[in-house]
């Protein structure tokens, strides 16, 4: 079983197998999400907004909660790509937040709009 994921604001999508975290879909089709500490949950460049599909994404836990107060405009939709798995076979949308954005081109400097 597969999960469909599309990333705003480019439209960018993914077929992912379930369990797959945002972060890994997202490194899979080269969307722009921030990934500074390597997916462990020591910082908050993945913060994403849940669009569609937050309720089938795995459990939001203390650390990430933690993590998440250190993110610029957290939202009730709020989520870290490298915390959150898909978990069904659908569809979800998310939105990747300008300051992940920000520090994926940090990152990845060759990469940067000129």
């Amino acid at each position: 079983m597969t999960a469909r994921i599309r990333f705003e604001p480019d439209g960018i999508e993914a077929e992912v197998p379930i369990g797959t975290t945002i972060r890994h879909a997202a490194e899979g089709v080269g969307a722009q999400l921030g990934s500074a500490c390597g997916g462990v949950c020591a910082c908050s460049s993945c913060h994403i907004y849940v669009k569609e599909g937050l309720e089938d994404i795995s459990p939001l836990e203390l650390n990430e909660e933690d993590r998440l107060d250190s993110a610029f405009d957290v939202r009730p939709p709020s989520r870290l790509g490298c915390q959150s798995h898909l978990l069904k076979d659908r569809l979800y949308v998310v939105e990747i937040t300008p300051e992940s954005r920000d520090a994926y081109f940090d990152e990845h400097p060759d990469k940067r709009p000129k």
